[in-house]
C-alpha cells in the first residue's frame, strides 16, 4: 500500500507540470477530447453520464481520486499525461509499452490500456490488480520488471531507415473504398544501437488512397494504398513510405515472395506509375491477406522520444539492420523477423 501512495504523489506532481503545459494543445471540443482520452484507456467511449462524471471516473480509474482545475485544464492534462509526458517523464502509454515490451517482446496498441495492465499482471502475478488506480498499477509494474525507472530521450531516425511490416487486415479490391485506414504491425523492434524507437507490434498507418472498379476489356479493379505514419513508443509520429530501398530490401527477401506471391512484388519493385511511394494492388478478389510481408521506409529524417534500453534487458532486442539511403550500398534487410 506504501509504494501506492508514493506512485500517487508523484502522478499527482506530474498532473500538476501538465497542466500549464497543456494549453498549447490543438482546439478540440470538450467531447472529442474526453472521447479520445475514454478510448485510450478503456478501448471505446462509455456510454451515459454526463460530461463532469464521466471526466470524474476516468480520474479516478486512472489516479484514485478528481483532480483539481477547470474542465479544460483537466481534460487536456490527463490527454498530455497519457500520450506526451513532460522532458523529464515519458508519458503512461511509453511506460506501458516498454513494460508490455519487458514481458512479451512486443506491444498492442489497440488493445485499450486498462486491459493491458491487466494482462501484464496476470502474466506476472496471475491475477489483476482490480479496483487500484491504472497509474500507481503501472508504475509498479515497471518497478518490478525493469531494473531502472523508465526514461525517455531525444533521437533522430533518418531517412531511408528500412523496416519490416505486416500486413493488419485483409484489403480486398472489391470491398475497398477510398479513404478507408490501412493498418500494420511492425514485424520486429525498430531500434538504432540501444535505443528503442519502436518495439515489435507497433501500429504503422496508411490508407486507400483510390478504387478503381473493373472495367471493359477483362481490365481488373484497382486499389492504390498510400502509408503514412509509424507510431513509435514516443508521442512523435514517423513519416514513411514505399521509396527504392524498401523496394530493395522487398527483392532481396524471399520470404516477401513466398508470402505475397510473385505478382505482389512485381508491383512493388516496378514501382506502380502515379503512385509515388504506396502500393497498387490488382484482382477482382481478396488479394492481400492478414499478414502479407512487406517493407517500408522512413521518408524523412524524424525527431523521437525513444527509451534508452539497460544493459540487462538488451539481449531481448530484435534491431534493425541499418542501411540508410542509397549511398549505403544494397539493402541486406529490415526488421529482422
Amino acid at each position: 500500500m506504501k509504494s501506492f501512495r508514493q506512485s500517487a504523489l508523484v502522478f499527482l506532481a506530474l498532473f500538476a507540470v501538465l497542466v500549464p503545459a497543456s494549453r498549447g494543445f490543438a482546439e478540440e471540443t470538450v467531447f472529442q477530447t474526453l472521447g479520445e482520452i475514454e478510448r485510450l484507456v478503456y478501448g471505446q467511449e462509455t456510454q451515459g453520464g454526463g460530461l463532469i462524471a464521466r471526466l470524474g471516473q476516468v480520474e479516478k480509474d486512472l489516479f484514485g481520486r478528481e483532480l483539481p482545475g477547470s474542465l479544460s485544464e483537466r481534460q487536456q492534462s490527463l490527454l498530455g499525461f497519457l500520450k506526451q509526458g513532460t522532458p523529464g517523464q515519458p508519458s503512461f502509454l511509453f511506460k506501458l509499452g516498454v513494460a508490455e515490451w519487458a514481458v512479451i517482446q512486443q506491444v498492442r496498441p489497440e488493445t485499450a490500456a486498462a486491459a493491458r495492465i491487466g494482462d501484464l499482471e496476470k502474466q506476472l502475478e496471475g491475477t489483476a490488480q482490480e479496483g487500484k488506480p491504472l497509474a500507481m498499477r503501472l508504475e509498479r509494474l515497471v518497478g518490478m520488471l525493469l531494473p531502472e525507472p523508465v526514461t525517455g530521450k531525444p533521437l533522430d531516425v533518418p531517412a531511408q531507415t528500412v523496416f519490416k511490416v505486416e500486413l493488419g487486415q485483409t484489403i480486398s479490391a472489391k470491398a475497398a473504398k477510398a479513404g478507408d485506414p490501412v493498418r500494420m504491425r511492425l514485424a520486429g523492434d525498430l531500434t538504432l544501437g540501444d535505443m528503442l524507437v519502436a518495439p515489435k507490434g507497433s501500429l504503422v498507418m496508411g490508407h486507400v488512397d483510390s478504387v478503381q472498379p473493373p472495367r471493359s476489356f477483362g481490365r481488373k479493379a484497382e486499389v492504390r494504398i498510400a502509408f503514412d505514419r509509424l507510431m513509435p513508443l514516443g508521442p512523435e509520429e514517423i513519416p514513411v513510405f514505399m521509396g527504392e530501398q524498401a523496394r530493395k530490401a522487398a527483392k532481396a527477401d524471399d520470404s516477401i515472395v513466398a508470402a505475397a506471391g510473385a505478382s505482389f512484388l512485381g508491383l512493388v519493385l516496378l514501382g506502380p506509375v502515379g503512385l509515388a511511394g504506396g502500393l497498387l494492388v490488382r484482382g477482382d478478389a481478396t488479394v492481400l491477406q492478414e499478414g502479407t510481408p512487406f517493407y517500408l521506409e522512413t521518408s524523412q529524417l524524424a525527431s523521437v522520444t525513444a527509451y534508452p534500453v539497460p544493459q540487462g534487458l538488451r539481449g531481448m532486442l530484435n534491431p534493425v539492420d541499418m542501411k540508410v539511403g542509397p549511398e549505403s550500398g544494397d539493402v541486406k534487410g529490415g526488421v529482422k523477423p
